[in-house]
């Protein structure tokens, strides 16, 4: 009897994701907003938000946008750049601090993809070709290195977290370092697999967490924020449709989070 799970294109986990999901509804208070997002470098991006789920970031083509709160006055938002092939932005905000952090996320073209393992490790390339350009901003107001900035954090790692999705989809997380996290399908159309993937983790607030992580083998980018004190998350994931490169998928997905454990090691490991 063969068990072997096999790895599936992103389109067939969105459509897996999709049933009953838990993702949050959408906050319906930006409509007419103007937003100006200031970073270190001294550029200022401006984004107006529309009636219809549109909006105008920098001055480009309206696009259509997701917008989540998990918190009060934290939001999650996410869009396709308009001006970049293959190439998402998110946005995780808090409006009381004014303070965001935005994450430029970028798939790979089919070459970059169809690189082999073992010519990434030779050429000295990080094994996933997914990229991730992330910035810590403020939000209507001018800039300022301060206490009020998003930033890195090492809070989540040794933790082992499970996350349901919608009632067919399950998975454990498991925060192994700064660089990488497992995780681990138990229920669901990837059921059995798992892997090892590049992983980013910043502090917004207490008990409340921005998650990136990159994947490897398919290509996929996943944003998240991870409320530990509510035991929820929301997000996106973004990759291909198919094998053939042609259209994008870039799906909404949220979860009920549970703390299963966590590890300490000894002191000077």
């Amino acid at each position: 009897m063969n068990n072997q799970a096999f790895f599936i294109q992103v389109g067939a986990l969105a459509e897996g994701f999709a049933p009953e999901s838990y993702a949050l509804p959408f906050y319906t208070h930006l409509a007419g907003q103007r937003w100006d997002i200031y970073f270190p470098d001294g550029e200022m991006q401006h984004c107006h938000f529309s009636e219809g789920n549109r909006l105008n970031w920098n001055n480009g083509p309206e696009v259509f946008y997701r917008v989540t709160s998990i918190r009060d006055d934290i939001l999650f938002i996410d869009f396709l750049d308009p001006l970049s092939a293959n190439q998402s932005i998110s946005l995780a905000c808090d409006l009381h601090q004014q303070s965001c952090t935005v994450i430029y996320g970028r798939l790979p073209d089919e070459v970059e993809v169809r690189k082999d393992a073992f010519s990434r490790v030779e050429k000295g390339l990080p094994l996933t070709a997914v990229e991730v350009n992330m910035q810590f901003a403020t939000l209507n107001r001018p800039y300022q290195d301060d206490w009020r900035l998003h930033h890195p954090t090492d809070e989540l790692i040794g933790m082992r977290n499970l996350y349901r999705y919608n009632p067919s989809e399950c998975y454990e997380h498991i925060y192994l370092n700064e660089n990488f996290y497992a995780w681990h399908c138990l229920q669901g159309v990837e059921q059995g697999l798992a892997d090892v993937d590049r992983c980013y983790y910043v502090k917004l607030a207490e008990q409340l967490y921005l998650f990136i992580w990159c994947e490897k083998i398919v290509p996929t980018l996943g944003v998240v924020l991870i409320d530990l004190q509510g035991l929820r998350t929301d997000g996106k994931i973004f990759g291909y449709q198919g094998s053939d490169f042609s259209a994008l998928v870039n799906f909404a997905m949220g979860a009920r989070a549970q703390l299963l454990n966590k590890t300490n090691y000894p002191v000077g490991i």
